[in-house]
Parts: structure tokens; sequence; C-alpha cells
């Protein structure tokens, strides 16, 4: 059942994030204001070596105070294609080049609420190229085995959504 949407208003805007009061109407005639938060869309890249390993940054998110392993990720430019933008952030934030992005999977993290789109690749190799040029990404990078993903997931040492998605695909990926 589709929802119709009569308008909407835009309450909140910076470069980051952009707040909408939108009147919707359900299908069983309800009619009410909802928010949605629009957001510029998302790069991720899952980068395996050829040991069966992939390249995660540990880093910490101040918005949760939390720690955990991520993919490198970051915002689309809107220069760029979302592959480029994967490309890019692996060597900013990692140090690490690669020569191809092929897509890995699409996903919608929270698609009641948002409209941010996660476009996510993956790499087979990288080169070393120099330190990162982020320097406030992460506290570390490692080359982790896929063998201990789903040990990081279920210590909740992985909980970031692109980096969820991506390293799942992944692992399902490698099974077939």
């Amino acid at each position: 059942m589709q929802w119709t949407v009569h308008g909407e208003r835009q309450i909140y805007s910076n470069p980051w994030v952009n707040l909408w009061l939108t009147d919707v109407q359900q299908p069983d005639g309800h009619r009410f204001e909802h928010h949605v938060v629009r957001m510029r869309h998302l790069a991720v890249a899952a980068v395996v070596d050829d040991h069966s390993r992939v390249l995660m940054m540990w880093r910490h998110r101040f918005i949760t105070d939390t720690w955990g392993w991520e993919l490198p990720m970051g915002l689309i430019e809107a220069d760029e294609t979302p592959g480029q933008a994967a490309a890019r952030e692996v060597e900013e934030e990692t140090g690490w080049r690669v020569d191809a992005m092929k897509p890995l999977v699409y996903a919608q993290p929270a698609n009641g609420i948002t409209d941010s789109e996660h476009h996510i690749f993956r790499a087979d190799g990288a080169t070393y190229a120099g330190p990162p040029t982020e320097m406030n990404e992460s506290d570390r990078i490692e080359w982790i085995p896929l063998r201990e993903i789903r040990g990081l997931i279920d210590r909740r040492e992985i909980v970031s959504s692109g980096s969820l998605v991506g390293l799942l695909y992944l692992l399902l990926d490698t099974e077939t």
C-alpha cells in the first residue's frame, strides 16, 4: 500500500543534513505530518586482499560514544560517482590505493525516516600509497581475516550499518 505525499517543507538545512516536514496520507485515510531526514549519499568500500582479509579502521563515534571496526566510507561529492568516492575514501582514510571498485550491494539503512543511500563496493587488493591524509578518522588500520568478522559482529565491535551490510554480503559472497 502506497502512502500519498501532499507536500513538504524544509524546516532545517546544513551541508550535512536536512530536515523536512512531509504532509502524508496513509491508505486508510489518516493524514499527518511526518519528519523526513534528507542526507547526502554514502560510498563504502570493502577491500579484500589475497589472504582473505578485509581492510578495516578502528574508530570512535562521538554520537554514541562507542568504538568499533568500520569499513572506509564517506560522502559522495557532487563531481564524482559512488565508485570514485569509495576509492577516494579508501586512500584518504587508510593510505591504501585500490585499482578498481565493483558494486557489491546497495542499501537504504533507515528508509522509514531518511533517504540516505549506501553504495557499497568491493575492491580486490590494494597498494600501500602512504599514511592516511584524513588524520581524524581512526586510531588504527588493520587487515582483518574474514573468518574473524562474525565474532566481531557478535561482540558488537562492528555496528555501523554501512559496514555491517557490506561485510555480511561479503561473507555471503565467499560462501558460494
